[in-house]
């Protein structure tokens, strides 16, 4: 397979008070909240910067032009707003315009202190002779999923918040007689047990 560089999409809501990290407001309240899902942001955007994969796309909920956004869009990204939907149908958009324009893409979120550029490397280089890859989430989701080709099915029907998320990702990628690499398991920040794990972030 050809050695296209990845183009890294970084899917990211505004960080705003009693609209993000809902679960962990009963431990760090709203607006502790959204403190920790602004640092969490610019953590994921240094990080996804550092790996050195050209420039990062901050692909974004509300629009990039939305108030919510008022001096808190980072510097050095190019930036793109999500499309109206769920989140499968939000991440099938942007991974079908990254893959249309001839990249292969690397679609992160912004919740994994353990996703750091020594993996994104490591998943970049192995998407080279894989049709996709990715790491799963503790939680039964996952924080990265990289692809070189593209099929909405990958996207569709799927409840996520439910804890299969990745396992039916992985078994629709198989149906589709697609090459997989599954890398470790990582842990997500979304619940007040989740805390401990905030090494990288804080």
């Amino acid at each position: 397979m050809s050695r296209v560089t990845p183009q890294i999409v970084i899917m990211a809501k505004a960080p705003v008070a009693g609209a993000v990290k809902t679960r962990l407001i009963p431990a760090l309240g709203a607006e502790g909240a959204a403190l920790l899902a602004r640092q969490m942001l610019a953590a994921t955007v240094a990080t996804a910067k550092d790996a050195g994969l050209g420039v990062p796309e901050l692909c974004v909920s509300p629009d990039s032009g939305d108030v919510a956004w008022n001096g808190l869009m980072p510097d050095g990204v190019v930036v793109t707003d999500q499309v109206d939907g769920d989140l499968g149908e939000r991440m099938s958009a942007a991974a079908k315009r990254v893959i249309g324009g001839g990249n292969p893409v690397l679609l992160i979120g912004t919740d994994c202190p353990d996703l750091t550029v020594t993996r994104i490397h490591d998943m970049a280089r192995r998407l080279a002779d894989h049709d996709a890859v990715i790491h799963p989430a503790a939680d039964g989701g996952y924080v990265l999923l990289g692809l070189r080709r593209f099929d909405p099915w990958l996207f569709a029907d799927i409840k996520w918040s439910g804890a299969d998320v990745a396992e039916v990702t992985c078994s629709r990628i198989l149906a589709l007689g697609w090459s997989l690499h599954a890398g470790k398991m990582l842990r997500d920040i979304d619940e007040p047990g989740d805390l401990s794990a905030l090494g990288a972030f804080v």
